[in-house]
């Protein structure tokens, strides 16, 4: 009688340990840091500033696009960004001290002519900041098919109005010779 008893508490414990064990050896899904949006979050560690929910909302053709992101800037001093789209000047964007500059919300979205890649792909884009490096970062291309995204559609007749910010380049030009 002992021996049965001591064998059911061993396979309740057995199964007990099989049913519940597997978290021990099973990634957790709540441990997985990801985006909880339609865009990307770019953390550069070089540099001070942070953007969260990147994405860009092209026209149909994929023609012209408005970048649309938080700049936070967390840290006591005024700090710029620095983002390049491959073969399209860069965009400069200075963000004040302990703010946060929401393209799209509380600014105007960044209209990015030229971008030639349709909704639904991804564009690399450099982010750079502070001295570092900086990060390069696929964003998401978006349409206005989604009611919220639908304002944010750049229209196709209007130029840009933006004027980049002049970026230092590490070389200098020759000094012209008489």
């Amino acid at each position: 009688m002992k021996s049965r008893l001591v064998a059911s508490a061993a396979i309740s414990a057995l199964v007990l340990l099989g049913a519940t064990g597997c978290t021990f050896i099973t990634p957790q899904s709540t441990e997985v840091q990801y985006s909880a949006s339609d865009g990307v979050n770019v953390s550069d560690s070089d540099g001070p500033i942070d953007v969260r929910n990147a994405f860009i909302v092209a026209n149909e053709d994929g023609s012209v696009g408005n970048f649309v992101a938080a700049v936070v800037n967390p840290t006591t001093e005024k700090a710029t960004l620095t983002m390049t789209v491959a073969g399209l000047d860069p965009f400069t964007v200075s963000v004040p001290a302990g703010k946060t500059v929401s393209f799209g919300a509380d600014e105007e979205p960044l209209r990015i002519d030229d971008l030639d890649t349709l909704p639904g792909a991804t564009i690399e884009i450099h982010f750079q900041s502070g001295d570092g490096a900086g990060t390069k970062t696929e964003v998401p291309v978006l349409d206005g098919s989604l009611p919220y995204y639908a304002d944010l559609v750049p229209d196709e007749a209007e130029e840009s109005t933006r004027t980049p910010e002049p970026v230092p380049s590490d070389t200098a030009a020759p000094a012209p010779s008489e």
